[in-house]
């Protein structure tokens, strides 16, 4: 029998559950019977228990990295969920504080390119990367790896190494998360023929947005530090989400209930919505939590935003009487000195969102910095299922009937612009004059 961790907990008003009582075992039956299947794209449901037995590679590659080197550094070179969950993963688990372990480069602006150097020190070789692409011609991505490269083999020639000398020295700096196929990934190519530290890999049929139990995250967080215990509990802690999430039973069933409640939003015509997430620890949260809205529930009428810093702002929209919305609020269970005010906040705020519409406040628990590894598991596969539960559910209310493979583990209108960049509009690593 299935019984809830206390590290997160959930409780809903303004919505009646009970309209949808007759149609759970719908809801999962269709979740489980898609989950884990080929060409699916869910095969996240299973990945945290699948990583689990991997932890031991995962932090023998980020030590044989660190000593090839002696580069301190980690830059992460990655869009969208190769980035975006990583983000978030560090964040939540307190370990984003030190900047100096952890750099990003996404840009393909000068002005960036020259930020993201002088984060570096002017020295590139202080640095370690991490690319992740899944095909491994991502543009974004292959222009920041092609310019870092170049750099790295210069500063080598400038200590008076050879051409020959210069390339292997660069080489030894960069690890690749790729597609395992060196048919379907030319990165995978790249580092085979470069002889790259360790096999990284993008899961087949897991979508970049539902990636923070991939490599690409588990590794920055080895490297940034965690403790080996630390990440198989909140793997662990993923795991069970996904066992609670497949349950026909609604009390144990958190992501299904929150899948539930914004569904039912729509269904009453309520367009906007707002997910609000207190602290700092958040802060990368809402980056991931925003591109899961846009790219699964395809709506851009979500506000997704870290309080107190919204809050002001954000209000008068939220209380005029004009517009109708409903809120969900995610908070970290405080025990330090701002223990008082930070418990009336949330209680002023759970006050005002339930007189203005239906709400749910989400209680995490925190351990120094960040969340505890149980709550970031949790909280994390928790969004997963209950965005693709909000598609679920709303196709099933309607009578609309499924596609083939989900909407919401699908981007197809990605390609509308990525079109537009091929035929040498782009050159990935060009310089120009």
């Amino acid at each position: 029998m299935l019984t809830k961790s206390s590290s997160l907990t959930a409780n809903f008003s303004g919505i009646d559950f009970s309209k949808y009582t007759s149609k759970i075992s719908e809801f999962v039956n269709e979740f489980s019977s898609r989950a884990n299947k080929q060409g699916q794209f869910l095969n996240w449901v299973d990945l945290p228990s699948k990583q689990a037995q991997r932890i031991d590679d995962i932090y023998l590659m980020a030590s044989a990295l660190k000593n090839a080197t002696g580069a301190k550094t980690l830059s992460v070179m990655g869009i969208g969920g190769s980035k975006h969950t990583v983000e978030h993963m560090l964040s939540i688990n307190g370990l984003n504080i030190n900047r100096t372990d952890i750099e990003f480069y996404s840009d393909i602006d000068s002005s960036s390119w020259e930020r993201f150097l002088y984060r570096l020190g002017g020295d590139v070789t202080s640095s370690n990367y991490l690319i992740a692409s899944k095909s491994g011609s991502t543009f974004e991505t292959k222009d920041g790896f092609l310019r870092i490269l170049n750099r790295l083999i210069e500063a080598y020639k400038s200590q008076g190494k050879s051409d020959d000398e210069a390339k292997v020295l660069a080489n030894k700096h960069f690890i690749a998360v790729t597609d395992a196929n060196t048919e379907k990934s030319e990165l995978r190519r790249t580092s085979n023929e470069n002889n790259w530290i360790g096999n990284l890999f993008i899961h087949d049929d897991v979508g970049g947005r539902f990636s923070a139990f991939d490599d690409h995250a588990l590794f920055t967080l080895a490297y940034a530090g965690m403790r080996k215990e630390d990440m198989l509990t909140m793997l662990n802690s993923a795991q069970t989400v996904s066992s609670e999430s497949l349950s026909a039973d609604l009390e144990i069933n958190d992501a299904l209930k929150e899948g539930i409640f914004w569904a039912d939003a729509k269904s009453k015509g309520i367009d906007a919505s707002v997910h609000q997430y207190m602290g700092a620890i958040f802060e990368n949260t809402v980056y991931w939590h925003a591109q899961m809205q846009n790219e699964s529930v395809k709506d851009t009428l979500k506000q997704v935003a870290k309080v107190p810093d919204a809050m002001h702002h954000s209000a008068e929209a939220h209380f005029n009487p004009a517009n109708k919305l409903v809120f969900a609020l995610t908070v970290p269970v405080d025990k330090g000195e701002c223990k008082e005010n930070s418990e009336s906040y949330i209680d002023a705020l759970t006050k005002s969102y339930s007189v203005t519409g239906s709400l749910f406040v989400e209680r995490v628990e925190t351990q120094g910095m960040g969340l505890t590894p149980e709550a970031a598991g949790r909280l994390t596969q928790l969004r997963a299922f209950a965005t693709v539960y909000q598609e679920i559910v709303t196709r099933i209310m309607n009578g609309s009937g499924f596609p083939e493979v989900l909407d919401s583990v699908l981007q197809p209108h990605v390609e509308f612009y990525k079109k537009n960049l091929k035929g040498g509009v782009v050159i990935p690593g060009r310089i120009s004059k």
